[in-house]
């Protein structure tokens, strides 16, 4: 095997055993931990908050709010069907043909939007971190899985909400 092929096999193998090992636990709680929070904040002090913004800040900040929590309910859909695997209720075939309706490619707005900074701090950190799990989740999913097939990326659903709650019912073994 060359080099560089040796050093994707590896690249592979690390990503693999994080993903199907005890290791994958710390990721998916902190996945499901920022997925808990920015709930919380949404609800709590964030609507607050919003309720002080400008007119461009405010308009900004639900759109934000959106992109934000589809986000979040992708990357928690994808750490969900990893648990599945984890725990043996799903093979990773299945884990495989499910992880297919996830999107991890969720972008935001963040320092290129004109009101941006007006935002609440604790909302951009959210924003920020979100960015950052779902980088860090999209780049274990191209090691573990390959890249995604422009089918696979271009599908149309005629339900998106609909979708995701089956992939949640699947993941839980409710499906």
């Amino acid at each position: 095997m060359s080099e560089p092929n040796r050093k994707m096999a590896d690249t592979v193998i690390l990503a693999e055993h994080r993903v199907f090992s005890p290791s994958f636990k710390p990721l998916y709680d902190e996945g499901m931990a920022l997925v808990e929070e920015t709930a919380e904040y949404l609800d709590g002090e964030g609507r607050a908050a919003a309720k002080t913004l400008g007119r461009g800040a405010a308009t900004l900040y639900a759109a934000e709010s959106m992109r934000l929590t589809t986000r979040l309910m992708q990357v928690a859909s994808w750490l969900l069907l990893q648990r599945a695997a984890n725990s043996g209720e799903m093979t990773r075939e299945q884990v495989a043909a499910e992880k297919v309706k996830v999107r991890l490619d969720t972008a935001s707005a963040q320092n290129e939007a004109k009101d941006w900074n007006d935002l609440p701090g604790a909302f951009r950190d959210l924003v920020a971190r979100s960015l950052s799990l779902q980088s860090l989740v999209r780049r274990m999913d191209e090691e573990v899985y390959g890249r995604v097939t422009d089918a696979a990326t271009d599908q149309d659903t005629a339900n998106p909400v609909s979708d995701q709650i089956r992939l949640l019912n699947t993941a839980f073994g409710h499906g």
